[in-house]
C-alpha cells in the first residue's frame, strides 16, 4: 500500500541504494506468483499505473526509480517473449524510456528490450533452481526454492569463477548476469546476503548497485 511504499523509499534514502519499480500482475491473494492472461492493453496501463505511483512517492521521499524489474509470473511469462512482453517494454517506455529493465539472463526479452532501445541488465537467482533451458524451476515442484546458505553461496560462487550455473539435472549452463536476485521473502534472506556478500569480497568481487557499474 502507498503507507508501506513511501517507508521503504525513506529507508532507500536514508541508506544511499538504488530504486526500483517491481511491477507484476493485480492478484494480490496470489502474491503475484500466478499465471495469467491479460489482454495488451489492460497489461501496459498497470505497468504505466505502477510504475508512475512509485515515482511520486519516491519523489517525495526524495528518491529517483532507476529502473523497473517485474515480479513473479510476470517476470517468468516475460522472459519468454510474446505479447505480455511487448506490453511491458511498451509501458515502461511510455513512462521513461531511460528506466533500465532487470530480466532473466538469456532470454528472449533481453533482446526484444534492447532492440526497443531499453537499456537492460541481466539478472540471476542465487534462490532459486535452474533448468537446462536457463528458465527457472516451477515453485510448485520440489527444490525450486533454494534455503541452504552454504548451498546458495557455493553455486553464486561457481557462477562467477565459471560463468556457469548448476542446473536440477545435474548439468551446468552458461549464463551471462549482471545483477544476483535473492529473494525478500526466502526466510534467513538477510543472513544468506550477508554470508554471499563476506564470499564474494573475500574473492576480490566487488559488490554494489548495478546502476553504478
Amino acid at each position: 500500500d502507498p503507507e508501506g511504499l513511501l517507508e521503504v523509499l525513506r529507508q532507500v534514502k536514508a541508506e544511499g541504494v538504488a530504486a526500483g519499480a517491481h511491477v507484476g500482475y493485480r492478484d494480490l491473494v496470489g502474491f503475484g506468483r500466478r499465471n495469467m492472461q491479460v489482454p495488451y492493453e489492460a497489461l501496459l496501463c498497470d505497468v504505466i499505473y505502477q510504475i508512475g505511483a512509485l515515482q511520486v512517492l519516491a519523489r517525495v521521499a526524495g528518491v529517483e526509480i532507476r529502473y523497473v524489474k517485474p515480479h513473479g509470473a510476470l517476470y517468468n511469462t516475460i522472459s519468454k517473449g510474446g505479447s505480455q512482453a511487448e506490453a511491458v517494454i511498451a509501458g515502461i517506455r511510455a513512462v521513461d524510456p531511460d528506466l533500465t529493465l532487470v530480466a532473466l539472463a538469456g532470454s528472449p526479452i533481453v533482446e526484444m528490450s534492447r532492440a526497443s532501445g531499453l537499456a537492460v541488465v541481466e539478472e540471476m537467482f542465487a534462490d532459486r533452481a535452474y533448468r537446462a533451458d536457463g528458465t527457472l524451476v516451477d515453485r510448485r515442484e520440489k527444490g525450486a526454492v533454494l534455503h541452504d546458505s552454504a548451498e546458495i553461496t557455493a553455486r553464486v560462487l561457481n557462477y562467477v569463477e565459471t560463468g556457469k550455473m548448476r542446473t536440477i539435472e545435474g548439468e551446468e549452463i552458461a549464463i551471462s548476469a549482471q545483477s544476483v536476485c535473492i529473494h525478500g521473502d526466502t526466510p534467513a534472506a538477510m543472513v544468506i546476503a550477508q554470508n554471499l556478500h563476506r564470499a564474494l569480497s573475500a574473492r576480490g568481487v566487488a559488490v554494489k548497485s548495478f546502476m553504478d557499474a
